[in-house]
């Protein structure tokens, strides 16, 4: 039997808030920053495209196996309608499908926005990651197929109007829920208005329970990241100054029960064993908590009559 191979990388942990800019794809970000950090690991929690900015939250190490939790939790945009105009790709990047002399008023912009807040159903762009009979969407929409992607429901907590600029565009902030197409709301908006729509601009500033306070940019990163010409030399690098940015693992966990434990049982967690949650406050019954010690995260599990089942365990 032939040998493991030894893991590339520093056994580095946590997230990064990372602010993405225009132009940079969600995977180019995330080998971006595993090779800064020379991460043993990395992944993002929710692609963000080229076309728009801002939070795309990158998991290293251990914190990968918080994503899921990321990847649920509410989600803020703003982003700029420019009416007139409906493009294949619902945004700048494709060629002009449809066209309206129209130009709604704000009040008519204002009046439609109770239809779009709520539960409602929404059909995916045809450029999107929406899997057809195996194939991505966008594949069969670049090879020139039209495909019938199904309505699906989605939740909006709040939709309003920021400004509306100079050119007649139309800024807006969204709160919304997972699975949500910012570019398939601008089309649909744009069809009630008999004017059409499509994506001017796109930034995603909240990805809870990470916020714009969180941000760290591409530049940061490269002037605290030891260099290139360092990285050749053979030297043992420092790692510390780029360390300082990354948020603990655990803080993606905030929508969780946490519980804290005492060393021994933190111990009986980490070897896959479950526990007898103590305290005045522990629940007794969660479908999903988390335990600590010393305020490091040790697990992730359910809780059934005060005891605590570990599923996902942590390292470090």
């Amino acid at each position: 039997m032939g040998r493991r191979g030894k893991k590339k990388g520093r056994p580095v942990s946590g997230w990064v808030v990372l602010d993405k800019p225009v132009g940079m794809g969600s995977t180019e970000a995330v080998s971006k920053i595993k090779w800064l950090f020379q991460a043993e690991k990395a992944g993002h929690a929710g692609t963000l495209d080229p076309l728009a900015s801002g939070m795309l939250p990158i998991a290293l190490g251990e914190a990968t196996k918080t994503v899921p939790y990321v990847m649920d939790g509410a989600k803020v945009y703003q982003f700029t309608v420019a009416w007139g105009e409906e493009r294949s790709t619902d945004d700048l990047e494709g060629p002009v499908t449809k066209t309206s002399d129209k130009r709604p008023t704000e009040a008519e912009v204002r009046a439609l926005l109770p239809k779009y807040t709520g539960v409602i159903m929404q059909t995916p762009p045809q450029f999107s990651a929406i899997k057809i009979a195996g194939e991505r969407a966008y594949d069969l929409a670049r090879e020139g197929e039209t495909v019938e992607i199904p309505a699906r429901e989605i939740e909006i907590g709040r939709l309003e109007i920021i400004e509306t600029t100079a050119e007649g565009h139309t800024v807006f902030e969204i709160e919304c829920g997972k699975g949500t197409y910012v570019r398939s709301l601008a089309r649909d908006m744009g069809r009630d208005l008999e004017c059409y729509g499509h994506i001017a601009a796109l930034r995603r500033v909240e990805v809870d329970p990470f916020t714009e306070e969180d941000f760290v940019t591409i530049a940061e990163l490269e002037a605290a990241a030891p260099s290139a010409e360092d990285r050749n030399s053979g030297a043992d690098l420092d790692f510390a100054a780029l360390d300082d940015f990354v948020l603990d693992t655990g803080a993606a966990l905030e929508c969780l029960p946490q519980v804290a434990l005492t060393d021994d049982a933190a111990t009986k967690v980490r070897l896959g064993n479950s526990v007898i949650i103590r305290g005045r406050d522990a629940p007794l019954e969660a479908e999903d908590a988390c335990v600590t010690a010393r305020g490091k995260l040790v697990a992730i599990g359910a809780i059934e009559a005060g005891m605590f089942k570990p599923r996902r365990v942590f390292t470090v």
